[in-house]
């Protein structure tokens, strides 16, 4: 993992804090987290990704994931923030 942008300390295996739940819209487009007082709606990026963080995937190999499902390389360092950010919120475990 790149230590310059995750935090120290956090765990590697990334997952979504129960009791929020992740919800895909039908068209698989977008989702929303949802949670006690209502919802968050997220892009499918984001969505992608959080479906991931169960805490048994690595964060790099959810990296790789991503990067080969949707034929992108370079993702590590959006990926990286997006988790940061999702730690901060709350989001994550």
């Amino acid at each position: 993992m790149n230590s310059t942008t995750a935090h120290a300390g956090a765990s590697t295996r990334p997952r979504l804090r129960a009791p929020l739940k992740l919800h895909w819209h039908a068209d698989m487009r977008s989702c929303e987290i949802e949670h006690a007082h209502g919802s968050v709606e997220l892009n499918r990026s984001a969505g992608e990704i959080l479906a991931r963080c169960d805490g048994t995937r690595e964060l790099d190999d959810i990296i790789g994931e991503l990067e080969t499902s949707f034929d992108i390389r370079g993702l590590a360092a959006d990926v990286y923030r997006f988790i940061d950010k999702a730690r901060r919120l709350g989001w994550l475990d």
